[in-house]
């Protein structure tokens, strides 16, 4: 029996459509949610960190190499980001400490972004010649070792004319939409995944699996391990670019080890090998710590004037981390494992399970 096209891309049409009503979800929030609403904050955090973690997830899920730098990368990105996107006239107030800054002209969105992740992989080419040498813990130490010295370099005084040194700099071009920051990630992930089921993509899970074997059938080491770490690092660079647009302010003290330390736990929480279990897992993430837990840091009193106990500030980083803990129990390899999300295989299980509920009815009805 020939197959139909349903046959052949019934998978993939189920996902286009599901891709397609996120946007059509996402358009009726910029439309019609009230400027105050806590989703549009959220949604652009969601859209910065969901690209960070799917970059970090190419390089340490498919690559196998276990970096903790993505902070600095992303600080590289926002800061080359923010300078080239400052208007001429307010260059001046910025850089009021260091009289002007050295470039005296901006560009536009898309441009600025692109030289963003240029920058931060250039870095990555040039920390990647020494450190990819070495494995596991000790290429973590290494690359969160760089993003701590890119992080105090930035703030000196000597490259204030550049960066501002210790001030942050803001004025810089920062889209509100959530639609723009949404459109940024869904390309960038979209190339992410066409990388991974590519022949490189291929060699990067080879080299992940084993590496003897992977070098065994002629994959070049040393070429794919800079390739991934420089596309992880393109790609951290936009993301940290995204994020200076969040904040409309961008200082270094912003891009902490702490930073990589949560993309890592959005990463392990998706699984590790899954492309939609970080986009899903950034959600779930910052809604939740950002926006849904908000209320038990509000302190409440009952109708007889008591306090409630234990509601205030800081108790819901106590329960958002308890979820964190119960998640990581009962989910090993996070919660997608190294699959992918997949609306056609997920309507097939819940329509096995209603098939076979109503056989045993059915088959209940007869014994009786």
């Amino acid at each position: 029996m020939r197959e139909t096209f349903w046959d052949k891309n019934k998978r993939t049409v189920c996902n286009l459509g599901l891709v397609a009503v996120i946007f059509l979800a996402l358009v009726a929030i910029e439309l019609f949610a009230p400027s105050t609403s806590m989703w549009f904050s959220v949604l652009r955090k969601v859209c910065t960190f969901s690209l960070a973690a799917v970059s970090m997830n190419l390089l340490n899920g498919f690559t196998g190499l276990f970096s903790l730098g993505q902070a600095g990368f992303m600080l590289l990105g926002a800061y080359t980001y923010a300078i080239f996107t400052i208007p001429s006239e307010a260059r001046v107030s910025v850089f009021r400490n260091y009289g002007t800054s050295v470039i005296d002209f901006q560009m536009p969105l898309i441009p600025a972004l692109l030289i963003a992740g240029v920058v931060a992989a250039f870095f990555a080419f040039l920390i990647g010649l020494p450190v990819l040498r070495l494995k596991s813990d000790y290429l973590a130490i290494a690359t969160l070792g760089f993003a701590e010295i890119v992080r105090g370099l930035v703030q000196l005084q000597q490259f204030g004319p550049v960066t501002n040194g210790p001030d942050p700099i803001n004025k810089f071009t920062s889209p509100d939409n959530v639609l723009v920051y949404a459109g940024i990630t869904g390309v960038c992930v979209l190339l992410i995944v066409l990388l991974i089921n590519s022949t490189y993509g291929r060699a990067f899970k080879a080299i992940r699996d084993d590496e003897i074997a992977a070098e065994a059938m002629g994959i070049n080491l040393a070429h794919h391990k800079r390739l991934s770490f420089v596309t992880s690092s393109f790609f951290c660079g936009i993301a940290g670019a995204m994020l200076a647009m969040c904040n409309t302010s961008v200082s270094a003290v912003t891009f902490t080890s702490s930073m990589t330390y949560q993309i890592l736990l959005v990463v392990v929480i998706g699984g590790i090998g899954s492309v939609s279990g970080s986009i899903l897992a950034a959600f779930i993430y910052y809604s939740s710590s950002e926006w849904w837990l908000k209320f038990l840091d509000v302190e409440t009193f009952t109708q007889a004037g008591t306090k409630v106990p234990l509601l205030g500030p800081g108790f819901r980083m106590v329960v958002f981390s308890v979820l964190i803990m119960i998640v990581v129990l009962f989910f090993h390899k996070g919660m997608l494992g190294s699959r992918e999300m997949s609306v056609y295989d997920g309507f097939m299980k819940i329509r096995r399970l209603f098939c076979r509920k109503q056989t045993a009815k059915t088959e209940g009805g007869e014994q009786a």
